[in-house]
Formats: C-alpha cells, sequence, structure tokens
C-alpha cells in the first residue's frame, strides 16, 4: 500500500514544479486520481505528459503497489482556464 503523500512524492522527484492532487480512490491505497499542474508540461501533448507522470511512478506500478492510475494533467495556463469556468 501506498499513501497519497508517496505518490507526490514520487511525482515531486521527476516534476519538481508540479501541483499535485491526489485521491485514493477505493481507501485501499492502490487506486488512485491524481491532478498534476506543470509547466513542464508546455508544448507537450496529453500522452506525453502522461507518460512523464508514468515514469514517476514506474517503479510502484510495476511491484502494483499502485494498481490503477487516473490522470488528469495540465499546463498552468491549461488549469487556470479549467478552473475559472
Amino acid at each position: 500500500m501506498i499513501k497519497p503523500d508517496q505518490v507526490e512524492a514520487m511525482i515531486k522527484s521527476e516534476l519538481p514544479d508540479a501541483q499535485i492532487q491526489v485521491q485514493d480512490l477505493t481507501g485501499g491505497g492502490d487506486h488512485y486520481q491524481v491532478t498534476v499542474v506543470s509547466s513542464l508540461f508546455e508544448g507537450k501533448g496529453r500522452v506525453q505528459q502522461h507518460q512523464m507522470v508514468y515514469k514517476a511512478v514506474q517503479q510502484a506500478m510495476s511491484t502494483e503497489a499502485i494498481h490503477a492510475l487516473a490522470l488528469k494533467t495540465y499546463t498552468p495556463t491549461t488549469w487556470a482556464t479549467a478552473t475559472s469556468q
């Protein structure tokens, strides 16, 4: 079982400027929804953004400590637009 703050730390190791929200979807510590906002996503498509996050949590996913990960990724600009609506 991995705690939300551990998921956040893994992502921060790859995306140090990221603002991260981690939600445990089942309470079991292995199904998460994660929202990541990072300027490092600028100029990258959604798939590339998700690949960057998956790289950060690859070890936990390969051992199935994280079984499922739902991602929402944003640049600071797209985040500002999404949250102003």
